[in-house]
């Protein structure tokens, strides 16, 4: 068997066993150190690793990353090495930025788990595949309009058409209503009294006569 040296003289192997057991003839087979480390290059006489087209110590064939090994004779599970390789290159999820290894859906501009790709903020699946974007994450219906404002005062649901904006507030047109007698009010019509609405008669009886009586 013909091998060629780091020195790039060829050289003959006189035995080569599958533990990598090499013994050459006026030339030694060298080590190649594993990336990001400093290892001198040192004549390699007893077992090697071939690994990456290249010759290894065994104590200096090890993960890149966190300088684990990866156990005898290469046979051992990768471990932490394998998890290292995938959180360096494999894609992130859009809602826990770990590692994408199987299944994952494409939306925004991402790619996420689907176990992670719920609503931002109370976690719910989207069961029917409808979700809301804002600011790129995705939300159901009403915490969508809950983010942005338009959820309805009265009835706490999401206003997707006309509404009335009264007392800081937004309320679809059926539910701004007198807080007292329950009539539908119009905006600029109403009288407000402790952040709450109250048509021009249910104010004057229940505020304007009792300041009177006092």
């Amino acid at each position: 068997i013909y091998i060629l040296c780091f020195c790039t003289v060829v050289m003959v192997s006189m035995y080569f066993s599958t533990l990598h057991l090499l013994v050459v003839k006026n030339h030694v087979h060298r080590c190649r150190p594993a990336p990001l480390t400093y290892v001198w290059l040192s004549f390699v006489l007893q077992r090697v690793v071939t690994a990456l087209d290249k010759t290894w110590h065994p104590e200096h064939f090890f993960c890149a990353q966190c300088g684990a090994f990866f156990g005898p004779e290469g046979t051992e599970p990768y471990g932490e090495s394998l998890k290292d390789y995938f959180d360096m290159f494999a894609p992130k999820c859009g809602g826990c930025a770990r590692a994408i290894l199987e299944n994952y859906i494409s939306a925004l501009n991402s790619l996420w788990h689907p176990e992670c790709f719920v609503c931002r903020e109370c976690f719910t699946p989207f069961i029917n595949g409808s979700f809301f974007d804002h600011d790129g994450q995705p939300y159901c219906e009403s915490h969508y309009h809950e983010r942005r404002g338009s959820l309805c005062s009265g009835c706490q649901k999401p206003i997707t058409g006309r509404c009335i904006t009264a007392m800081g507030k937004k309320f679809h047109p059926e539910h701004f209503v007198c807080a007292f007698c329950l009539k539908q009010l119009n905006k600029g019509t109403f009288k407000e009294q402790n952040d709450k609405p109250y048509c021009q008669g249910c104010f004057a009886k229940l505020y304007l006569l009792t300041t009177k009586s006092a």
